[in-house]
């Protein structure tokens, strides 16, 4: 534990993580480690699912995966079910704060702990939608409609009973505070996330790209998309959207990333200018992906922040997304334009509307937009000024609470938590 005010444990415990297939949370964890060994005296440990477990301690950075089956459909990803490994690493360290941005099983690893240790102060993220995006699409799908909505409110009773037990909940957007309402979490704070404006530039482009792709003989817009490759995301229907653009306006689709769906919608699109060139990790490249491209499309309606749409735009490209989700806060008619979910066709026509009259006017606005209101040191500069004070301030208020004599030993940043 930190006996410092400068010094504090931070954990991350997490089972959205993959070294491929990438994902906010992916994302979220490699700027929080950039941003506390270059900028904080704290030490930050991560707690991940791996194909082993191992733990790689380097001082102020400590990285544990914790050995997880892979998740059937979902390749790039594992769960952790066996909590042990977990319990043991947080016993060994002792961290003041855990953070945990996913519902799954963690946070009751962590709940679990405080309780043997109440001093430790807990922060959920609220980084995914999972009633709607886990939970009711997929039971859509197996049970319909109306289980679907049962199964929706399942979900909502277990966050509720699950965020009722943390010092201090943030959500990316406040798309989310309804559903938080109905969990019946308040005093929800907000973590807005970044982007690096340096990297992700209009200035990245590179001519040979539509070349390297293999659709040099395509002349009209190059449309990108770089997430997860799978329903939840809405890759399928952006095939589809593809396949309903003219041929005249002979675009071209880049699929960047992986997931369950790649293989089956490389069977659908086969024929038509798409490519799948796979799960880019070196950002560098993804920016230079992005740049060189004309258009980022998106039919994902359950975002509850969407860091590749501000990438995106950061490298100046108009957006089209759906009018649904965390969507309509970064995406508006100077910079873009929003479509019903779940609407191929509207996606289609967008494309169509703005291009290319429209497209470059709309890629300015969109990197204005960035270069005012999105910085990862912004983000974890709230979160360790604000957020985390928070929590530990009502970590140590539950200890006076507690038994006679038992005394806090927390102290956070400046020493007026």
């Amino acid at each position: 534990m930190a006996t410092t005010p400068d010094q504090l444990l931070v954990c991350d415990l997490t089972q959205s993580y993959s070294p491929r297939g990438g994902g906010g949370i992916s994302t979220y964890l490699k700027e929080k480690r950039r941003y506390v060994l270059e900028n904080t005296g704290h030490r930050l440990l991560q707690i991940v699912p791996g194909p082993e477990t191992k733990v790689v301690d380097n001082g102020r950075s400590i990285w544990c995966e914790i050995a997880a089956e892979g998740i059937e459909n979902s390749p790039n990803y594992r769960f952790i079910t066996k909590t042990g490994p977990v319990r043991e690493v947080l016993e060994q360290y002792l961290p003041d704060v855990i953070e945990s941005p996913c519902p799954w099983i963690l946070p009751w690893t962590a709940i679990n702990h405080r309780r043997r240790h109440p001093g430790t102060a807990l922060v959920a993220g609220y980084h995914t939608d999972f009633p709607e995006a886990q939970v009711h699409r997929v039971a859509v799908k197996l049970f319909g409609p109306q289980l679907a909505r049962f199964w929706r409110w399942q979900a909502c009773c277990y966050g509720e009973i699950t965020y009722r037990e943390f010092d201090e909940v943030y959500a990316l957007s406040d798309v989310s505070l309804p559903t938080l309402e109905r969990m019946k979490v308040h005093d929800v704070d907000m973590l807005t996330l970044g982007v690096h404006t340096d990297i992700f530039s209009p200035t990245k482009a590179d001519p040979g790209f539509r070349a390297e792709m293999g659709l040099a003989h395509t002349t009209g817009p190059l449309l990108i998309y770089a997430g997860r490759i799978d329903y939840e995301k809405g890759a399928d229907q952006l095939i589809e959207m593809f396949r309903k653009l003219p041929r005249e306006l002979d675009a071209g689709l880049v699929m960047m990333g992986d997931g369950k769906l790649t293989e089956e919608l490389k069977e659908a699109s086969e024929g038509m200018n798409v490519v799948f060139p796979g799960f880019l990790d070196d950002r560098e490249e993804l920016a230079r992906a992005l740049a060189s491209s004309d258009i980022y499309v998106s039919a994902m309606a359950s975002e509850t922040f969407g860091i590749s749409v501000i990438e995106a735009q950061a490298c100046g490209l108009p957006v089209i997304g759906v009018d649904a989700g965390a969507m309509p806060s970064r995406v508006s008619p100077e910079n873009g334009a929003l479509v019903p979910a779940h609407d191929p066709q509207a996606i289609a026509q967008a494309v169509i509307n703005i291009w290319p009259d429209r497209a470059a006017a709309m890629g300015r606005e969109a990197r204005a937009l960035v270069e005012r209101e999105y910085s990862w040191d912004a983000t974890f500069h709230h979160l360790f000024n604000t957020i985390y004070p928070k929590a530990v301030a009502a970590a140590e208020a539950r200890v006076k609470r507690g038994p006679l004599g038992f005394r806090p030993v927390y102290k956070f940043l400046n020493g007026t938590a």
